[in-house]
């Protein structure tokens, strides 16, 4: 595993557990659906399920976590929630919900998540 993906792979660990802590389950992490993509995140808010992606950058970073999330993903990330509704046997009667969690490692002190919820 490179430096890159052990950093996403930590940003991951963080956001599911923000997640639980939120009251959410996670049901899945790394969902892959060919070559179309993956999911870093399914959970189940309720009755509603939630598709969630992370971004994760170093404090030294120029660009903010969220932004890296651009119209084009957000429209892949609704392709793979309906690609997992129907793997999974259909949308939950609270449907689905695209939520972004951005985690930003400073150089020093504690890490900093936000989670976005309802971006798309």
């Amino acid at each position: 595993m490179n430096a890159r993906s052990a950093l996403g792979k930590y940003g991951e660990r963080l956001a599911a557990r923000r997640l639980a802590e939120a009251g959410m389950t996670v049901l899945e992490r790394n969902w892959r659906c060919g070559r179309t993509g993956e999911i870093d995140i399914v959970a189940r808010d309720g009755d509603a399920l939630v598709v969630c992606e992370v971004k994760t950058r170093r404090g030294d970073c120029f660009e903010h976590p969220m932004a890296a999330v651009t119209p084009e993903k957000a429209e892949r990330l609704r392709d793979l929630a309906e690609r997992w509704i129907q793997t999974h046997g259909g949308a939950p009667p609270g449907g689905v919900r695209i939520d972004v969690i951005g985690v930003l490692l400073p150089e020093r002190g504690a890490p900093v998540v936000e989670h976005v919820r309802g971006v798309a």
